[in-house]
């Protein structure tokens, strides 16, 4: 059982806890950390994108960032964005090699696998370079079901047509570019 911390609108921890599936239940607002991995291949952007096992509780089978999570009670963004980058990929990194893009407050309603699902969050987004080839990333089997690099303008394509199914969001695309020499 995932307990996480109840935050205000800007992402401070109030003194209260909730389960994660009553987080998502309630729409209780709690905290997500985000990392958008990127290299440059051929002159071009690229953006590290996941596609989520189908047996995930929210956006099964979708494109994803490079790798999120929820963050723990009493932890906080960064030691949080580390660990999912880990556990999800496989990638070691320093705090020092993040870099931080701004806090991206969402939310959304939706149903999945027949559930209503009520995600109220606020994410600390990061950016970390990696010139790596996707066979090379650990990917955790029971998060992710592949990995692939994705230009820059198809990636924000993606996200405009929502073709094909994905979880990435423009508002969040738009807060990474200027740490990745794009525009959105």
């Amino acid at each position: 059982m995932e307990i996480l911390d109840i935050v205000d609108e800007d992402g401070v921890p109030t003194g209260k806890t909730v389960e994660r599936e009553k987080a998502h239940t309630l729409g209780i607002r709690h905290r997500t950390s985000h990392v958008w991995l990127y290299r440059k291949c051929g002159g071009k952007t690229q953006l590290l994108l996941q596609k989520r096992c189908r047996s995930k509780d929210s956006f099964p089978g979708c494109y994803d960032i490079s790798s999120a999570g929820h963050i723990p009670a009493g932890d906080g963004f960064t030691e949080s964005a580390l660990r999912e980058l880990y556990e999800e990929l496989g990638v070691e990194a320093e705090t020092d090699e993040l870099v931080f893009c701004g806090l991206r407050r969402s939310e959304f309603r939706e149903s999945f696998h027949g559930r209503d699902f009520w995600d109220r969050q606020v994410s600390g987004v990061y950016v970390l370079r990696r010139e790596t080839g996707a066979e090379e990333f650990s990917v955790q089997a029971s998060e992710i079901e592949s990995v692939a690099w994705t230009d820059w303008d198809a990636c924000t394509a993606m996200a405009r047509s929502g073709v094909p199914a994905n979880c990435v969001r423009l508002d969040e695309l738009e807060m990474i570019a200027h740490a990745v020499g794009e525009r959105v």
